[in-house]
């Protein structure tokens, strides 16, 4: 875990020069949860229906959290925690993806964790596209027969819109050369996903989305549907 560690610091350091200067200093928790209908992750299926809650802090710029998901038939588990820092459209930050079964080792079994550090990009308002570059740094999936390290790495570009009070993304994510994505470069997920707001009452609406997932990678097609709350 020495490689988390070192990214916390990383962060911490970024932080300092900047702190003050227009961050948002009132600390906000966000708590919420997705039911889907299947779960599929960089353009690969996971697991079946799931349901997958999140829990994040935000202030000064830092948002520390933790996301999961857990399978209803076969009790398929995921459990995150990630830490980022953004400051004018750039971020920087680390996430510790574990993914096993229910009976599964969450302490001793070092080698299900993957560590992996990221950084994005949003251009703003007028122009929403966001890019992003994600690599892997620990785990048991990235590595090749032989043990050796891939640094496996997914490269996102997004892009949202809305059309008669539907907020549509679309996106597409590509894996520069050898990993756990592909064995080559490839195109790994082009998305398309289109949310609607049902409006329950005055003051609460539920968010419905369809996300259509196309993977040339793993010849693979995805029609995904999923309730936010």
């Amino acid at each position: 875990m020495r490689t988390i560690y070192q990214a916390v610091a990383i962060l911490s350091l970024l932080a300092v020069p900047v702190t003050g200067y227009g961050q948002e200093e009132k600390l906000t928790v966000d708590v919420g949860a997705d039911l889907v209908s299947s779960f599929v992750w960089r353009g690969m299926y996971q697991s079946g229906a799931s349901i997958q809650p999140t829990l994040n802090f935000s202030a000064f710029g830092f948002t520390v959290g933790t996301w999961g998901s857990t399978d209803f038939s076969t009790y398929a588990k995921e459990i995150d925690f990630y830490l980022s820092y953004e400051i004018g459209g750039f971020s920087v930050g680390v996430a510790d993806y574990w993914w096993n079964g229910e009976s599964a080792s969450y302490f001793r079994d070092r080698c299900s964790h993957h560590i992996e550090a990221n950084i994005g990009f949003t251009f703003g308002e007028k122009f929403p596209l966001s890019l992003g570059v994600n690599t892997m740094l620990t785990g048991e999936e990235d590595v090749d027969d032989t043990g050796k390290r891939l640094y496996s790495t997914y490269i996102s570009v997004s892009f949202p819109f809305s059309i008669k009070k539907i907020d549509f993304e679309t996106g597409i994510g590509i894996s520069p050369r050898k990993g756990m994505y592909g064995d080559k470069f490839d195109v790994v997920a082009i998305t398309a996903r289109a949310t609607k707001n049902f409006q329950l009452s005055p003051k609460y609406a539920l968010p419905l989305f369809v996300e259509l997932i196309f993977s040339p990678a793993q010849d693979n097609a995805f029609l995904v549907f999923g309730i936010q709350f």
